[in-house]
């Protein structure tokens, strides 16, 4: 198994980031919907994967801000994960050997914007030499905001309103890797923020035969999971979904 350690390479710090809060009082007339798929609309790029490379925040990263671009521009791009592994080490990432999405959103502030896969080049599954070009970066942060840790509805609240969303789960557990269908719920799971290995990301929510769920995009390929995604249980906030998300405002 240290191959799939070696995958989710979701590495915490004691550094608290400069996200804002949660703008609960913007939303409190807000009524969600009862579910919501994010694919249906076209904001969701392809699964990728991220192969035996602990990257998986780079994915999340790409995928909120892919999410915030086609919901401003209306055009979907797919962004360069490569670019966040190679150039972000001096905020604090360590490339294949693991980060943190929002030291990747403040390397994205710092420099103006992120390029795509296709103008930076292919990803490689492994650290690659630092190559920004400032007339290819696409997709300015002007912010980015720390969902309510623990809170169902400011979840769904930031899906509805902001799209695809960053979330950290626990995904240490052998019934994770081996998912395949249904609504996933693991008892041994944590969700403190110590538990928190993973990045994916969150795409929408629903409810399945009774129980409520949310669905979540891995970077493991198509060939794992549902396709690529898994139904979370949004029950006692099992292996964490709610615990660490973060969405991105561009600018």
């Amino acid at each position: 198994m240290s191959e799939l350690a070696t995958m989710r390479g979701r590495k915490q710090r004691k550094t608290t980031n400069a996200g804002l809060p949660f703008p609960f009082k913007l939303y409190q007339h807000v009524e969600v919907p009862e579910s919501l798929d994010w694919r249906l609309y076209g904001a969701v790029t392809p699964v990728k994967d991220q192969a035996i490379c602990g990257s998986c925040w780079s994915f999340a990263t790409t995928g909120t801000i892919e999410g915030a671009l086609f919901l401003k521009t209306g055009s979907l791009q797919v962004l360069s994960q490569q670019m966040l592994i190679d150039c972000s080490w001096g905020f604090g990432n360590n490339a294949c050997d693991g980060g943190e999405e929002w030291r990747a959103y403040e390397w994205i502030m710092k420099h103006g914007g992120i390029a795509s896969a296709e103008t930076y080049g292919p990803y490689l599954g492994m650290n690659g030499f630092c190559h920004v070009n400032s007339s290819e970066l696409t997709a300015q942060i002007q912010s980015y905001t720390n969902v309510t840790s623990g809170d169902a509805l400011a979840l769904k609240l930031a899906l509805f309103k902001n799209g695809p969303v960053a979330v950290s789960i626990d995904a240490s557990h052998r019934s994770f890797v081996f998912y395949s269908n249904g609504v996933y719920y693991e008892p041994a799971c944590g969700s403190t923020v110590e538990d928190l290995d993973h990045a994916v990301l969150a795409v929408g929510y629903g409810n399945l035969n009774g129980e409520p769920y949310w669905l979540i995009k891995n970077s493991w390929s198509t060939y794992w999971g549902n396709d690529g995604y898994i139904l979370m249980s949004m029950k006692d906030n099992n292996c964490g979904v709610t615990t660490d998300a973060t969405y991105v405002t561009l600018a």
